[in-house]
């Protein structure tokens, strides 16, 4: 995992902040009867006029047969756990959407997911977005000097577990810094191997999906959006973190 020095976390910093102000311009915007492509092209124009590159537009899968992503956000619906297509369907009173965002100023990158409800949401959808957001903070106070990789992934599924609620075990965190994707993964469930030890400088994010059924899920044919194998509710949340000595600092602060 690449530590990075002081200057670079102040551009990190700058990043994530730019990802939060997004999300504060979608919470004003996200109502039934809006478009999840008007939704798109507010965040695509709100990163042109600060001068920042989105992340997610055009960006290639492993292969060279997937299509490229075809947005500036990842905006995932009720049962999609991720990678949902920001297209024109209309949000509707009850949903919930899942937005991810994904941006690169001054060389650094910035990356953040929030679920939110749309108007008013059924109890259990409330439930789950609750349990969604501590279990990411769960994993953000797991991450502290010298503790090791694993101890992430340790305590959200022990956290999942005691709510009746599941963690998606196929995608995680990732190490973060010029590029979107650097290493380490980072895990969401329990993992033997205890991974790096955590050292000040590192930088990575920590994004659990928590479905309210089981964890298993389906790749739908248009080679991104992930649905709950059981069509149930899925939720995401996701911070940028950096470890300092004097606990993990969030680098994209929507929930301020």
């Amino acid at each position: 995992m690449r530590v990075k020095n002081t200057q670079a976390l102040a551009r990190m910093r700058i990043a994530g902040h730019m990802v939060a102000d997004c999300f504060a311009l979608l919470r004003e915007n996200i109502r039934p009867g809006v478009s999840i492509k008007t939704l798109d092209q507010m965040v695509e124009a709100y990163i042109q006029k600060h001068g920042a590159e989105p992340l997610y537009k055009g960006y290639k899968g492993s292969s060279a047969e997937h299509p490229p992503f075809p947005g500036v956000i990842c905006a995932s619906v009720n049962h999609e756990i991720c990678h949902g297509l920001p297209n024109e369907r209309l949000l509707k009173e009850g949903d919930i959407i899942g937005i991810d965002i994904g941006l690169r100023y001054k060389g650094f990158c910035g990356d953040a997911c929030v679920t939110f409800g749309v108007g008013q949401i059924s109890p259990a959808a409330q439930r789950l977005l609750e349990i969604g957001k501590e279990s990411l903070y769960v994993g953000v106070r797991a991450a502290q000097v010298n503790h090791y990789l694993n101890e992430i992934g340790n305590a959200i599924h022990a956290y999942a577990d005691q709510h009746g609620v599941s963690v998606v075990r196929e995608w995680g965190g990732h190490g973060i810094g010029r590029m979107l994707h650097e290493s380490p993964s980072v895990s969401h469930v329990r993992q033997s191997e205890r991974g790096p030890k955590l050292r000040p400088g590192m930088t990575f994010t920590i994004e659990p999906m928590i479905n309210a059924g089981g964890h298993e899920w389906i790749l739908l044919p248009d080679g991104w959006t992930v649905i709950t194998k059981d069509g149930q509710l899925s939720v995401q949340f996701e911070h940028t973190i950096a470890i300092t000595h004097n606990g993990p600092e969030i680098l994209t602060p929507w929930d301020v």
